[in-house]
């Protein structure tokens, strides 16, 4: 199985105090002991990570140093990250958006199905999403 992180699932992974990094952790831990999780990236989630990540004080992070933080956790030996190009359009959003701001959620979700992922967050209202436990 491969999951495409979402974006507040890669700020949890990648930021210690992120308040849902334990939630996300103990998950990949159950993952790691299957062997090496297969996790994606796609520009939406990266953009999104360096971008709160730099804006977010608690964090305080500049977005050089975001970068160098989301380098650093796709390089990590415990997971295999893969970057998912997004070839998909506007056309591709699933029937269940039914608002705007469900539109990059559906994004996601759509891009996950199409690369043979599944959307990984930990929004319980996404349709056809894992929630991470």
């Amino acid at each position: 199985m491969r999951y495409l992180l979402d974006v507040n699932a890669l700020i949890a992974l990648g930021i210690t105090r992120h308040q849902f990094r334990d939630r996300v952790r103990t998950w990949l831990t159950s993952l790691v002991a299957k062997g090496i999780p297969k996790l994606a990236t796609c520009s939406i989630t990266e953009l999104g990570f360096v971008r709160i990540v730099s804006q977010v004080p608690a964090y305080n992070v500049t977005l050089e140093q975001a970068k160098t933080q989301l380098a650093k956790l796709k390089q990590s030996q415990a997971y295999h990250f893969e970057f998912l190009v997004d070839g998909n359009d506007a056309s591709m959003l699933p029937p269940w958006i039914k608002s705007a701001k469900h539109t990059t959620d559906g994004h996601l979700a759509e891009l996950a199905t199409s690369n043979g992922c599944v959307l990984a967050t930990l929004d319980e209202n996404i349709p056809a999403a894992f929630v991470i436990p």
